[in-house]
């Protein structure tokens, strides 16, 4: 008996020890049967208790499992569990298939804890070998797998081992709780007079957890008003008002709402110019919000009539406060306002209903008096010498001195903008150029200078007398334009050493005066016109030893006034032809070295360069290609001292003017055989008399 007792003692001891708990903590592992790969004992139960981190399950499968077979594994099983679910019982033996057996199957659990229990009974009759198990821990894939709603990802949802995170789109911001995406809207601040305000992404559903705020703030004296649109889906609850999200407006002192749930709240007028909206939603929903319209009126202004020949933009029934228009003219009318012209003028009403200021009127746009035009008349199309928009008015000049610049109409129409236009010039005036070559009287060509016959009086009108303050003539001349003439270089110095004549003194414009319309050598003419010098200009060229580029300018204080007996000579288009004629003027000496009484001429044929080259070769004397030359071989018809800077002259049959081919320069003696008169050339130095003058051809 007392051996039973201790055998029983000892085997209760065993059993107890056989039943235990294994905590496992480890990311893998090992699980085996009692006693494996021998036989497990009867009466056995052993739990192992896996534990891993979070965001981990576990995953377990058999590598053997040889069990007692019984009928819903009520004698020997293998239990898999966690803390409140049954996940898997298995029993019997992997070659047959009338029991539950594990086999290839993998048990999955849903966390990161599993239970795996090894339960025997009394017997273990044939020597079952038990069971050999792994796990090990898996990621859970939280973007995929995650049943729980409340605990997903608002947008994106980014996993990793051993757990994940959420992210939110551009705009929006992560929520504290991780997962819910939220705005920040707090500074929509709205100050035009009209607007439309909504829910963030509307008509999308609107983020969690934000707080919204919208403010109106319009200049007081205006009334804004507010409409909610068809579509309004705010989440509510059945039973108590808005307890999850809602709209709010503060107007003034009132507090209007909260609103929510899917019908719009009627139209408010908030009586007041600032307003402030308050948009909540909580952490949950899929609601779309809401849009608004919003608009402002203010105290009405009288009604508006557009001014005579005027219109006002915009042109509307009611005007309100802060409304504004714009007074504007028909064209070829001004806005006249405080006697000052303008294009447009701006009214605008005001907060007591009132208008900034009254209508102006228009006033036709006026021209003012046309500018005067020098050698020209101005004559109005209309009576009365009206100035005002489309009247036409005509420039001329005076004829038969002086033409209109290109032969242009002269007729300037006054323009809508108030200026006087012509079509082809614009806004610049017209020029009046001299009339040049068109003598009136027709001349004697059988005159000499040398023992010549005195010229017609005003055959030569362009003829100019260079003379001493005393009276006393020096040099001839030729007037170009209206106030310019042409002479010779050496006119206008004299000589300081007579041994040396390059050493020479320029004249001072205050040492001479030019005199015009002159035919008597010193006696006075009725019609001469005696004129100041302004300026000298030289030739820059110009050599007092040989006599190049001789040739010189007098520009006039005033220029003279043309009539019969002073006009200028044109200046030429193009070289003389080889046989043409010219004719030299001027008061130089004559025969028995005597001066005229009167104006003196002669016409001569052009001479061959080379002929005058030649000639004067045996001199050592060079003419050059800025010279021309004039006369007969046998003499006896040339110009003479007191003619130098005179015109020689040419007639062009086509046109019927006289163009000015040269100044008289130089010469051997006077009407010498074989002797010829030298001319500066003026075509040749026709480019730098216009840059001087800046005369227009």
């Amino acid at each position: 008996m007392r051996w039973l007792l201790l055998c029983h003692a000892l085997c209760f001891s065993l059993l107890k020890a056989l039943a235990h708990t294994v905590e496992l903590n480890n990311m893998f592992g090992q699980i085996q049967s009692p006693g494996y790969p021998d036989s497990y004992p009867s009466d056995s139960k052993v739990t192992w208790n896996i534990t891993v981190p979070e965001g981990f399950r576990i995953k377990l499968y058999f590598m053997h499992f040889n069990l007692e077979s019984s009928y819903l594994c009520e004698y020997d099983y293998v239990k898999v569990e966690t803390e409140d679910q049954l996940l898997a019982i298995f029993c019997g033996r992997e070659s047959t298939d009338t029991e539950h057996t594990p086999g290839q199957e993998v048990v999955l659990s849903p966390g990161s804890f599993m239970s795996i229990t090894f339960q025997s009974d009394f017997s273990n009759e044939e020597r079952f070998t038990g069971f050999d198990a792994h796990y090990m821990a898996v990621d859970v894939d939280e973007c995929t797998e995650r049943e729980d709603e409340e605990l997903s990802c608002d947008h994106y949802c980014h996993n990793y081992i051993g757990g994940y995170y959420c992210s939110c789109r551009f705009g929006y911001i992560l929520h504290t709780d991780n997962r819910t995406c939220r705005v920040e809207c707090h500074d929509n601040l709205f100050t035009q007079r009209t607007g439309v305000i909504t829910s963030p992404d509307f008509p999308n559903p609107y983020p969690k957890s934000s707080e919204c705020f919208y403010g109106i703030e319009l200049e007081e004296g205006f009334v804004i008003s507010l409409q909610f649109e068809d579509i309004f889906d705010i989440e509510d609850h059945p039973e108590v008002p808005c307890p999850y999200d809602y709209i709010k407006i503060n107007a003034g002192p009132k507090v209007l709402g909260p609103f929510c749930g899917e019908k719009a709240p009627e139209p408010i007028n908030t009586q007041t110019h600032s307003v402030q909206i308050v948009f909540r939603s909580d952490n949950s929903g899929e609601n779309r919000g809401w849009r608004l319209s919003y608009s402002a009126t203010g105290n009405e202004c009288p009604g508006l009539q557009p001014p005579v020949h005027g219109k006002i933009e915009p042109l509307q029934a009611k005007y309100f406060f802060k409304d504004q228009v714009l007074i504007s003219c028909d064209t070829g009318y001004k806005v006249l306002k405080d006697n000052a012209e303008m294009d447009t003028f701006q009214i605008e009403c005001l907060k007591d209903g009132t208008w900034s200021n009254k209508i102006p009127t228009c006033k036709i746009a006026d021209c003012g008096d046309p500018a005067e035009l020098e050698h020209g008349l101005i004559t109005f199309s209309t009576r009365n010498n009206l100035t005002t928009y489309k009247s036409e008015i005509r420039y001329s000049c005076q004829q038969p001195y002086y033409k209109m610049f290109h032969n242009i109409t002269g007729i300037y129409t006054c323009s809508a903008q108030g200026v006087w236009m012509n079509e082809v010039l614009g806004r610049d005036q017209p020029t009046c150029l001299p009339v040049c070559g068109l003598p009136k009287f027709s001349r004697n060509l059988m005159a000499r200078i040398f023992n010549g016959h005195q010229a017609v009086k005003g055959t030569t009108p362009w003829i100019a007398m260079l003379s001493h303050l005393n009276g006393q003539p020096f040099c001839g001349g030729s007037l170009i334009g209206s106030k310019w003439i042409v002479t010779a270089a050496h006119c206008l110095h004299h000589s300081l050493n007579p041994d040396d004549p390059a050493v020479q003194d320029l004249l001072s414009p205050s040492d001479f005066k030019i005199i015009m319309g002159k035919h008597w050598r010193l006696r006075s003419d009725d019609t001469e016109q005696h004129l100041r010098v302004k300026h000298t200009f030289l030739h820059p060229r110009y050599d007092p030893n040989t006599f190049e580029n001789d040739v010189a300018l007098v520009e006039l204080s005033k220029g003279p006034v043309l009539n019969d007996f002073v006009m200028p000579i044109c200046l030429p288009e193009r070289p003389p032809d080889k046989e043409a004629v010219v004719i030299v003027s001027g008061w130089g000496k004559q025969f028995l070295q005597r001066f005229p009484e009167t104006l003196m001429e002669i016409e001569i044929p052009i001479v061959d360069h080379s002929t005058c080259q030649e000639a004067y070769a045996p001199l050592k004397r060079k003419v050059t290609k800025d010279m021309i030359c004039a006369g007969e071989k046998e003499g006896g018809k040339d110009a003479c001292a007191g003619d130098s800077g005179g015109p020689m002259v040419t007639l062009n049959n086509e046109t019927g003017r006289w163009y000015l081919m040269g100044t008289v320069s130089w010469g051997d003696d006077c009407g010498k055989k074989d002797r010829y008169g030298v001319y500066s050339y003026v075509y040749q130095n026709k480019g730098w008399i216009q840059s001087i003058t800046r005369m227009k051809n």
